[in-house]
């Protein structure tokens, strides 16, 4: 985590650089992020008493009687924002969410990701993530035209939004997000732009950034970047593949150099998949929120439709990235079916709540996937004990309400709003008549 920054150095670098408004960041149950503006005259205000808000205009926060709200800024996450001008400039800090009373707000994801950061802290584990968001840029936001047709890892003329990609890494730079690695990726006019791994918290809060810079400077740039899963109807769809890993006070919980099968994973690492993998159908409504997501979850483009595991099988849904000598300190598994409209927060408490949940029951790791699953048989998935994620978000969200396991560690109020917002989003597409289906119908029924 990065060095930890206190009220004073915040309040004497807004004083400094000429800061006039720092606008206080967060989300709401479905990851949208939402924003209010405090002047520099209310900063030392803002960190001592918070800036009070009405919640009941913020879907999933509160009802309407209970509406009042207080957002405490974390001096740990203040960035100056660059794409504001100088003088008088803007910055920005994350808030965390608190009633009256002053204890926590149960629907504030950043604190539901806390909560579960909490627990495996008492377990002696801190998780580490490093997620890669894949998106589209288009002319603009009302189609589907593409800026190129290249493939992946191509490079000029066939990408031309290199350009975009560059300036968007130097942003997220100057806002103290580092990046690995950025590229075009299968699909025409698709990009990626991978975060170098950080701890869970810090990772979400920047998962949130990274979203926003991406569309702040494609509109800068006369065009439109999204994150929808699946855009394009026969092209690969973005996904959020989240690398992760556990780690203890002596190093990498997940690495065994004795390991008897030979993997280089400790009981620990193989339990924690057990745990992804037991409870992927139930958390899939958060990790793939939309009635789009499972556009992307079908078999034939890369998207992990079956829940296995591998080392270098690309279709299992979870990969171990093979170990390389004296990178001890890297070894993680990889969740590959997430897709970039979740919310992070959400995501990553999921996450790692099934997975400290494999290591509580001691779970099996079933055997690795060695075939290629798309290419076998509905008994030989059964024979193999492979189930399936599910097919749509009605079943989805079926699956997360049924889930005691999500209720406790989302708790009951977020899983309560989420259910309920999901299932209207359900209802409403499955009465909507789309043209496929007057295409289909209308001239021959």
């Amino acid at each position: 985590m990065a060095a930890s920054i206190d009220r004073d150095y915040v309040v004497t670098t807004v004083e400094e650089r000429d800061i006039k408004f720092i606008r206080f960041w967060f989300t709401d149950v479905l990851g949208m992020l939402k924003s209010f503006a405090v002047t520099d005259s209310e900063l030392e205000n803002a960190f001592e008493e918070g800036m009070g808000f009405d919640g009941s205009s913020i879907n999933g926060f509160t009802r309407i009687q209970e509406s009042d709200m207080i957002a405490f800024p974390d001096a740990n996450t203040f960035q100056v924002i660059p794409w504001r001008p100088e003088e008088q400039g803007v910055a920005r800090m994350f808030a965390d969410i608190v009633k009256p009373d002053g204890t926590p707000f149960e629907g504030d994801p950043r604190y539901a990701l806390k909560r579960v950061l909490g627990k495996a802290a008492d377990m002696g584990y801190t998780m580490y993530v490093g997620p890669e968001l894949e998106f589209f840029y288009f002319a603009d936001e009302h189609g589907t035209e593409t800026l190129d047709k290249g493939g992946y890892f191509d490079l000029t003329p066939l990408d031309i939004a290199s350009n975009l990609r560059r300036e968007t890494v130097l942003t997220l730079e100057k806002m103290g997000i580092p990046v690995e690695y950025s590229h075009h990726e299968v699909a025409p006019s698709q990009h990626e732009i991978d975060l170098r791994y950080q701890d869970a918290l810090t990772m979400a809060d920047a998962v949130m950034t990274y979203r926003l810079i991406v569309k702040e400077i494609a509109y800068a740039n006369g065009v439109y970047a999204t994150f929808m899963p699946k855009p394009i109807q026969g092209e690969n769809g973005s996904g959020m593949h989240t690398h992760q890993s556990l780690f203890t006070k002596d190093g990498n919980a997940f690495f065994d150099a004795n390991d008897p099968e030979g993997f280089n994973l400790s009981t620990i690492g193989k339990q924690y998949i057990a745990g992804l993998l037991k409870y992927a159908p139930d958390f899939c409504a958060v990790t793939n929120p939309l009635v789009n997501s499972y556009k992307r979850l079908v078999p034939g483009f890369e998207a992990p439709v079956y829940v296995s595991w591998a080392r270098r099988n690309r279709s299992a849904m979870v990969r171990v990235p093979m170990y390389k000598p004296g990178k001890e300190a890297a070894t993680r598994v990889e969740l590959r079916s997430p897709d970039p409209s979740a919310n992070p927060y959400l995501a990553f408490a999921v996450m790692l709540g099934a997975g400290l949940k494999g290591i509580e029951e001691g779970l099996e790791l079933m055997p690795e996937a060695t075939n290629d699953i798309f290419e076998m048989t509905e008994d030989e998935l059964a024979e193999a004990g492979i189930a399936t994620l599910p097919k749509n978000l009605g079943e989805a969200i079926e699956k997360f309400e049924a889930s005691e396991t999500m209720k406790e560690i989302l708790g009951e109020h977020i899983h309560k709003y989420y259910t309920a917002n999901k299932k209207a989003e359900w209802s409403e597409y499955i009465q909507y008549v789309s043209e496929w289906e007057l295409d289909r119908y209308l001239s021959t029924i």
